[in-house]
């Protein structure tokens, strides 16, 4: 008896262990995940006060869902560890910006705006521009730029500039 009870007992745990790899195979993509990376960083005075920042950055959509866009938000961490948050601007202000100040070269990418849906298995270069209430001198001295890009159900993806 209990050599049938032995056999009995490990059909069932291979069929267990089959039915649980059969599962997580089927939600492999469910998971949402935003990597990337930051690939230019460029700033410029706006006054003796303030400055612009202009990041350039490459992100993915590994994943079988849509990536849907709440907000996106650019902290900046000086050398000392304080953080600044900058006031994000919009497509068409970061155009007029680009436009006014020729020391920020010329606008590659679009704006990630909100709402905005990154596409399954899709790679995009994006933009975000932010206004700090800081010198340019304590913007170039910084040890980096924080990009935070929440989702729509609430998750949040750092791109951190080092």
């Amino acid at each position: 008896m209990s050599k049938n009870l032995a056999i009995a007992f490990g059909v069932g745990i291979v069929c267990l262990v089959i039915a649980v790899a059969g599962i997580l195979y089927m939600q492999r993509g469910a998971h949402l995940d935003l990597p990337g990376k930051i690939l230019k960083a460029r700033t410029a005075p706006l006054d003796e006060a303030s400055a612009v920042a202009v990041l350039d950055f490459r992100i993915a959509n590994p994943s079988d869902v849509p990536f849907v866009v709440r907000t996106v938000t650019v902290e900046m961490e000086d050398s000392s560890g304080n953080a600044y948050q900058g006031a994000t601007i919009s497509e068409i202000d970061a155009q007029r910006v680009f436009q006014s100040i020729p020391l920020l070269g010329q606008k590659y990418n679009d704006t990630l705006l909100m709402r905005e849906k990154v596409a399954p298995h899709v790679t995009q270069d994006r933009m975000v521009a932010a206004r700090f209430e800081a010198p340019e001198s304590t913007l170039e001295k910084r040890k980096r730029f924080v990009v935070r890009i929440e989702e729509i159900d609430g998750k949040v993806f750092e791109l951190s500039e080092k």
